[in-house]
């Protein structure tokens, strides 16, 4: 058996990488381009209402063609949050279910921002916080719950630069907080 040392393992990566951004290669899971918002209605998926925010703070900000969408949790149908500690309380399944919770709400700010979410040209970034114990180490997994939702409504103009991280705790004792930067025309 051969062993690969870190530059071939690098060198592999790198190659793998540039393979799987080359232009006009099919993405799997990407729906092709259309409505986001009749993607919603075809999934019978419907946002959640945008709630006041909890502090001093505002839920979006656009500056030219870049809203900026605040950090939220995970609200369920019936208004209350999603809690707890990933890998103790919650489990992976169940925490990735609150990302795609939070999907939902960050998707409801947005259209309350810029009227219909059609106007989405692109997801830009995204940054999830997982409220996890410190031996958690399936951040990624988790967040893939709003990353899949955005996937799913906006298809390749869904897929984003991301984060995601572990913390000690979040507000409320939410499971997961995610922020999003979306490019609209």
């Amino acid at each position: 058996m051969q062993r690969l040392d870190r530059r071939s393992v690098l060198a592999f990566g790198m190659a793998a990488s540039a393979a799987a951004l080359a232009p006009g290669r099919a993405l799997a899971q990407a729906p092709a381009a259309g409505s986001a918002e009749q993607r919603l209605r075809e999934r019978g998926i419907e946002l959640p209402r945008s709630g006041a925010p909890v502090a001093n703070y505002v839920p979006a900000v656009r500056t030219g063609n870049l809203v900026y969408l605040a950090g939220t949790g995970p609200i369920r149908p019936d208004g209350t949050f999603a809690t707890g500690k990933v890998g103790k309380d919650v489990s992976v399944e169940e925490a990735y279910q609150h990302a795609r919770l939070t999907g939902l709400v960050l998707l409801s700010a947005l259209r309350g921002a810029v009227g219909s979410l059609d106007a989405v040209t692109r997801v830009v970034k995204v940054l999830g916080m997982v409220n996890a114990v410190p031996e958690f180490t399936d951040h990624p997994k988790v967040i893939n719950g709003c990353s899949d939702l955005f996937v799913e409504i906006f298809g390749d103009r869904g897929r984003h630069a991301r984060s995601a991280v572990g913390m000690g705790s979040l507000p409320f004792g939410i499971s997961v907080e995610i922020e999003a930067i979306f490019e609209v025309a």
